[in-house]
């Protein structure tokens, strides 16, 4: 068992991006931020499957080509090998959690384009 507080870890970008709280040995957990206009660059994993849920703000993810807009309450799950593209089009910061497994140090593969 361990425990810890958010305050605990820093995003990997100033006051965005994941903010993981647990990266392995069998899954990842992160707390991730987007501010208005912000975008998580398109990628898929060849093996571990991700999952989020929105805490705060809307916004969209792109999975194959199909956009979807979520907002605060949704909960989306990304097989492996689903490319997706993370971007907040809104002018409020938004607020998720993301879990990944199981945990694979080296399996997210980015790709060029948004996912469209």
């Amino acid at each position: 068992m361990f425990r810890l507080h958010e305050n605990d870890r820093e995003y990997r970008s100033g006051n965005s991006g994941p903010k993981y709280l647990m990266n392995g040995p069998r899954m990842n957990f992160a707390v991730m931020r987007l501010n208005a206009g912000q975008d998580f660059k398109a990628h898929y994993h060849t093996e571990m499957e991700e999952n989020f849920y929105i805490l705060d703000g809307e916004v969209e993810i792109t999975v194959d080509g199909d956009v979807q807009r979520l907002r605060k309450g949704d909960f989306i799950h990304i097989e492996p090998n689903e490319r997706h593209f993370i971007r907040n089009a809104s002018d409020q910061p938004i607020t998720m959690v993301a879990a990944l497994a199981p945990h694979r140090g080296k399996d997210k593969v980015e790709v060029e384009d948004t996912g469209a």
